[in-house]
């Protein structure tokens, strides 16, 4: 029956080309008969690879994942802008592509290691005056954005026979590979869209331990569930608590207990029977809970 299979839980999903996140959120919870569901981080249609999904209770950790580093493949074709930023929006501009020697690329790769200001693509998910910028790309509306602060952690030229680039980025949340994908191209004079993305890693996960769509398509809901990955996995980084029965008890009534752990924001809360929530410790050793987690 499956009220007796895990209800809870982070299955790594392969998102394969051509499907929303959401849809391939609905599939998977369709499959693993699981109300209860969401994504970490959305990838576009036109992206592939690792798109963790938190099930039941695991939805509580959806925000660490969401605010986790991620890393990708990036394909960039050079000398060609388009009006979405990768290979779904239309050809507005072409240029030509100068010599550029690996040297060249390489400096001008290394202006966009570390901390960047990143100016949001038109296209995406983000809102102005309570509407998404894509709607209003759509419509032919262009409004000013924001830089935002971002870290590309690695950039890495995988292969490069211009006017085709290939790359390896790993980069703080809230960054965007097709603005990353035209910035560059900008810098090299001759613009640049994404034609292809793949995540490769998001926080502690990575692709390498996904199982694909059509895989989990042909399981049923028992063997659906014994992928998924307990709740505390997206949350390695974090200090661990370990608590004797009593406090637990009362961790547990949402009452503050005495401990021996050093100060943090955020710490892994455990008991005998294993994972019990998300705490915090305070200057004074006082921890109280923050995310409990039962059943």
């Amino acid at each position: 029956m499956t009220s007796e299979l895990p209800e809870h839980g982070i299955l790594l999903l392969d998102k394969p080309l051509g499907l929303t996140s959401n849809a391939a959120l609905s599939r998977a919870k369709r499959i693993l008969g699981i109300r209860k569901a969401g994504h970490t981080g959305a990838l576009d249609p036109l992206a592939t690879g690792l798109l963790p999904l938190c099930f039941g209770q695991a939805t509580k950790v959806s925000a660490f994942l969401l605010d986790a580093d991620k890393g990708y493949l990036a394909d960039v074709v050079l000398g060609e802008t388009t009006a979405s930023g990768d290979a779904e929006g239309e050809v507005v501009e072409r240029r030509e592509v100068p010599e550029i020697s690996r040297a060249a690329l390489e400096e001008v790769l290394d202006e966009f290691r570390g901390p960047i200001d990143q100016v949001p693509p038109m296209y995406s998910a983000l809102k102005h005056k309570g509407r998404r910028l894509h709607d209003l790309a759509r419509a032919g509306i262009e409004v000013e954005r924001k830089p935002r602060r971002v870290t590309i952690h690695r950039l890495e030229v995988l292969a490069f026979e211009s006017p085709r680039l290939s790359l390896r980025v790993n980069s703080s949340k809230g960054t965007y590979i097709r603005s990353l994908a035209m910035d560059i191209g900008e810098r090299l004079g001759c613009g640049a869209h994404l034609t292809g993305l793949r995540r490769e890693s998001s926080g502690p996960f990575s692709l390498a331990d996904a199982v694909s769509l059509s895989r989990l398509e042909e399981m049923d809901s028992t063997q659906a569930r014994v992928l998924l990955l307990p709740p505390d996995a997206a949350l390695t980084d974090l200090p661990q608590v370990s608590l004797d029965p009593e406090a637990a008890t009362d961790i547990g009534h949402g009452k503050v207990v005495a401990t021996d752990a050093a100060p943090a924001e955020q710490v892994r809360i455990y008991s005998a029977e294993g994972f019990m929530g998300i705490g915090r410790i305070d200057e004074r050793g006082h921890l109280r809970v923050r995310r409990l987690f039962v059943g």
